[in-house]
């Protein structure tokens, strides 16, 4: 019914950018905050980033200034342009939605995540 769809993973040099997405499909009525999360190796996954609908934005302290989130609402997507990145920042890249949507012929409210995208910053 809901589907959260990341992208734009990958293997990048130290110092490198790349540019996620990730995409909600299905009976959407409305899509509050959207989040990335990310999980290192043997670690916890851990916020990153996260933008309500009204575009208010908050990062983890270690990502400021260099990490950019946003969204497009009317494209259900929400982006983060990670920039300057550092090998500690491998790990795999959680989408992370609260959603209002149909089912059943009724609005229902569910926090969906995404499958993941891979990061690999090499140094």
């Amino acid at each position: 019914q809901v589907q959260l769809v990341e992208s734009g993973g990958g293997l990048v040099q130290a110092g490198g950018s790349l540019r996620l997405s990730c995409a909600a499909s299905g009976s959407l009525i409305r899509i509050n905050t959207m989040g990335w999360y990310r999980q290192a190796p043997g670690k916890q996954r851990e916020l990153v980033a996260d933008i309500t609908s009204g575009h208010i934005t908050t990062y983890t302290d270690s990502v400021k200034g260099r990490f950019t989130i946003s969204r497009d609402n009317a494209k259900n997507t929400v982006y983060l342009q990670t920039n300057s990145l550092k090998p500690e920042e491998t790990g795999v890249y959680y989408c992370n939605a609260a959603i209002r949507y149909y089912s059943g012929g009724l609005g229902r409210t569910g926090d969906y995540w995404g499958q993941g995208t891979q990061v690999i910053v090499s140094s």
